[in-house]
């Protein structure tokens, strides 16, 4: 059983670029046109309407799993995600972030004049894959439990923010599951999945 689109436990503080550096996979034009896209989701969802996307390039039409979460004067204002690749990765782009500002069940929709102000922190998920506990690494793995219809799921900066080791990480997204916390010991399915993370931050001019 898979949830696709769903919330993110996430720090209430300033994104982070830990899990995604300059190097990582996608350029910096990347980048930019990704939180261009994110910006104009949700500019459009507030004005009540349609925003249109082509497809950017190959590159950006692959499928992958995107979290896009909003900030507001540096606190955390929404976070939705998808975990499966299920959709080209500029339209999961496009469709977490307006969820993320409509649809979060912790906070109101964000209003007109929220919008213009938001930060925006996107990762870009890897696809899921087994793992055992012990392979578990502390800013690299992000995870996912599944037990009994039940799954939770962490983003890899989550554990750094919390300053949580390898075993607390595992407890704590069994607990996000609504499972016991040592079920990663009795038979739960873990999977792992790499992030890279960036943001408006990223390009924000120095002061």
């Amino acid at each position: 059983m898979s949830f696709p689109l769903h919330n993110s436990t996430t720090p209430d503080n300033s994104p982070t670029q830990t899990a995604g550096e300059e190097s990582g996979e996608f350029s910096r034009e990347e980048r930019v046109l990704l939180l261009k896209v994110a910006h104009e989701a949700i500019e459009s969802a507030v004005d009540n309407r349609k925003a249109s996307f082509d497809p950017p390039s190959p590159h950006l039409s692959e499928p992958r799993g995107v979290f896009t979460t909003l900030y507001l004067r540096g606190e955390l204002r929404g976070c939705v995600g998808y975990v499966l690749p299920i959709l080209p990765v500029y339209r999961a782009v496009a469709e977490t972030a307006r969820a993320a500002a409509e649809e979060d069940s912790r906070f109101e929709p964000v209003r007109r004049e929220e919008a213009a102000q938001l930060e925006i922190s996107l990762s870009i998920l890897s696809p899921l894959q087994g793992i055992g506990p012990e392979q578990v690494e502390i800013g690299r793995h992000g995870l996912v439990v599944t037990m009994a219809g039940r799954r939770g799921l962490l983003l890899p900066q989550v554990a750094i923010e919390h300053h949580w080791d390898r075993i607390s990480f595992l407890e704590q997204t069994c607990r996000k599951a609504g499972l016991p916390m040592d079920s990663w010991q009795r038979g739960a399915m873990l999977e792992a999945f790499t992030a890279e993370v960036f943001g408006d931050a990223e390009f924000r001019e120095p002061a």
